[in-house]
């Protein structure tokens, strides 16, 4: 599930929470999962993930991630993000443009607090996107670190994002595909509302 927080009232914001509430009364599964993609520009190279979005926090978007993973130098190197929401119960697409940054130490600690021990193991014993011999090495690692007493202490190395969209488009899908697409771009603090043909 996704946590909206301090609810902004914006039409794009608006809309975006309508239709996660009608997705989520469908029991939409993996509601929270979102494909973000970034860009290398040392390597000229997009790539694209899933990730967990976690919450809204007013115009923020907010996920948690290791920040030695391949995403997190992108993000690093190039703050602008293109993301994808495909909800099938509603056929329900919404793309977004976005600039992304690190949550501050403070934010993430919280986060890192509230979660389960198993998720902490799991942060703590993985190198993510590391080369391995073999799974025996993560499932030690990760016995290892399910019984250390450091599980309440967030590594320096995992921690969250947080993304602010420019650009949302909502598309919904028709069975004669005239689909629709209501578009918003912010231009000076204010969003320009545009339909586009499908």
């Amino acid at each position: 599930m996704i946590e909206f927080k301090n609810s902004v009232n914006e039409p794009p914001y608006l809309i975006l929470k309508k239709k996660y509430e009608e997705a989520k009364s469908l029991k939409q599964d993996f509601i929270e999962a979102i494909s973000i993609s970034s860009y290398l520009p040392k390597k000229n190279e997009v790539d694209s993930r899933y990730v967990n979005l976690k919450t809204v926090d007013g115009h923020d978007f907010v996920f948690y991630t290791n920040y030695n993973s391949p995403k997190s130098i992108q993000f690093n190197e190039h703050n602008q993000v293109s993301v994808i929401i495909f909800w099938s119960k509603t056929n329900t697409q919404i793309r977004i443009k976005a600039h992304i940054k690190k949550l501050s130490d403070s934010q993430s600690d919280k986060h890192y607090k509230s979660r389960n021990k198993n998720k902490n193991a799991l942060a703590i014993s993985s190198n993510q996107s590391m080369e391995i011999r073999s799974y025996v090495d993560i499932y030690n690692n990760y016995k290892e670190a399910l019984n250390s007493n450091n599980l309440g202490v967030r590594p320096s190395y995992w921690g969250g994002f947080s993304f602010k969209p420019y650009y949302f488009e909502f598309w919904t899908g028709d069975e004669n595909r005239i689909n629709k697409r209501e578009a918003f771009l912010k231009e000076a603090e204010i969003w320009r509302r545009s339909i586009l043909q499908p």
